[in-house]
């Protein structure tokens, strides 16, 4: 029978205690959306994939069939971003140059707190194609980069260099017969940066990216936020007051989560990415000055704040206006099937075919 030395012992022991802290490490919950995403201690992220994520080709109700042609496309395979692109099969629209119709564009960055979200996901897939068909617009639906594994700004890097893409993609068409029924659809005239949510906060900071030229010939007409997904560490009266339920699209208990994994290590929620109203929101020469529209939910926990944001807007001197939907919470049109939902999505979908036809 062979003996073991003290050393070896001790060697034993000191490598026991090692995968015991590895393992302990391992399993230890630093961050957590219950049902949605769970972030440990060493870095690992689980994501569980309660909404369905379903190709461009999925079948979409028999109202939208028809009406809608939706495809992928590659914007930068380094950093893995893609995009689903709708394409209405609509009348009533612009002809230019070479006798193709031209659509207005929305550059839509979808929701999910910077962490959670897909461009495939079924819900974004039916509403962006009910939207593009009501409201006669081509959607280019970015799948942009997601925290904490990518923290901001890498969202907002991610839609400008889609922007910068949709660019290339526009000039590499002039003079040639494109392939791309969606390239040739394009009305660079009438571009505009939505989202819900987290995406509606993409879409405002990346048109602060913006200068006058940058984008030369796309130009970007406004900026369309569904239910601005913004913070800030003095608690608003929605955020303390509004009852949430258990099965709510965003939770204060949520939304503080989100943050702390979206912003930069030792940031608060006073920081300009998450409360620019904070920052004082000005009008500088070099910035993009375009239109804005707020989509806002009665419900919302968020619904004070983006009230605050349209008004810091309009003091600021620029064009806002906004909408409340009423009795219905964050991402209704999204999540919520019931028909009175149902009917404020419609509502709200006319509101931004308005915005968007001027």
């Amino acid at each position: 029978m062979a003996s073991l030395s003290i050393h070896s012992i001790q060697s034993l022991q000191a490598s026991k205690s090692e995968h015991q802290q590895h393992t302990n490490s391992s399993s230890v919950v630093v961050e957590e959306v219950e049902g949605l995403i769970r972030v440990y201690k060493d870095g690992r992220v689980e994501r569980h994939q309660i909404v369905p994520c379903v190709g461009a080709s999925h079948s979409l109700p028999e109202s939208e069939t028809n009406a809608v042609t939706s495809m992928d496309v590659v914007v930068d395979r380094g950093t893995s971003i893609w995009a689903r692109v709708y394409v209405p099969k609509c009348q009533g629209v612009v002809k230019l140059g070479g006798g193709h119709t031209k659509l207005p564009v929305l550059v839509y960055f979808h929701g999910g707190g910077f962490c959670v979200g897909s461009a495939s996901w079924v819900c974004y897939h039916e509403f962006l194609a009910k939207l593009a068909a009501k409201a006669n617009c081509l959607i280019i639906s970015v799948n942009y980069r997601l925290a904490p594994e990518n923290p901001l700004p890498a969202a907002y890097e991610d839609g400008l260099k889609t922007l910068m893409w949709v660019k290339q993609q526009a000039a590499s068409s002039v003079g040639v017969s494109s392939n791309e029924l969606w390239v040739r659809s394009l009305n660079l005239s009438k571009m505009f940066l939505a989202g819900d949510s987290a995406g509606a906060n993409i879409a405002y900071h990346v048109s602060k990216m913006l200068s006058p030229n940058m984008l030369r010939p796309l130009c970007i007409k406004g900026t369309i936020l569904l239910q601005p997904f913004f913070g800030g560490e003095l608690r608003t009266n929605s955020e303390k007051y509004l009852t949430q339920s258990a099965r709510s699209a965003l939770t204060l208990e949520a939304s503080d989560a989100y943050w702390r994994m979206a912003l930069p290590r030792g940031a608060n929620r006073d920081h300009p990415w998450c409360n620019p109203v904070a920052h004082k929101l000005s009008i500088k020469s070099e910035d993009m000055q375009v239109a804005t529209l707020v989509c806002i939910a009665e419900m919302d926990i968020m619904r004070d704040r983006s009230m605050e944001y349209c008004a810091a807007l309009g003091a600021a001197g620029h064009k806002v206006e906004f909408a409340v939907s009423k009795g219905v919470g964050h991402a209704f049109q999204i999540l919520n099937k019931s028909q009175h939902a149902q009917n404020r999505t419609l509502e709200m979908i006319k509101q931004v075919k308005n915005f968007i036809s001027r």
